[in-house]
């Protein structure tokens, strides 16, 4: 005998078979959100490091002004390459988040940036 009553249930467990995968796909996008938010996120805060690093008067805050230009929940640092001969340089560096089950250590996005100073 086969029809439609036989059939009952039968999409429920083929969701059932496939919903890991989805999940694991929509988490693997997340994940390269994250990644990109990173990278966006190490270009800002070093940006703003050397803007303020390029200028004579206010030098020594550039670590604040790339702290602050960064997403709070990041974890990230920054380090002053050259200061103001010519050019102040800044490398920011932020970790990367993993939202992935099992899988962690995406490593860093770093970003450098090269002001003249003033």
């Amino acid at each position: 005998m086969t029809g439609p009553s036989h059939d009952r249930g039968v999409t429920a467990v083929e969701f059932a078979g496939w919903l890991p995968l989805l999940v694991l796909v929509a988490l693997a996008a997340l994940q390269l959100g994250f990644v990109g938010h990173a990278a966006q996120q190490a270009g800002s805060a070093a940006r703003a490091a050397a803007r303020v690093a390029a200028q004579e008067d206010i030098a020594d805050q550039y670590g604040t002004a790339g702290q602050s230009a960064m997403s709070s929940w990041l974890d990230g640092s920054l380090s002053l390459d050259e200061s103001c001969g010519d050019v102040a340089t800044v490398t920011a560096s932020v970790e990367v988040p993993s939202v992935l089950p099992f899988v962690s250590g995406f490593g860093r996005a770093s970003r450098t940036v090269t002001m003249p100073c003033d």
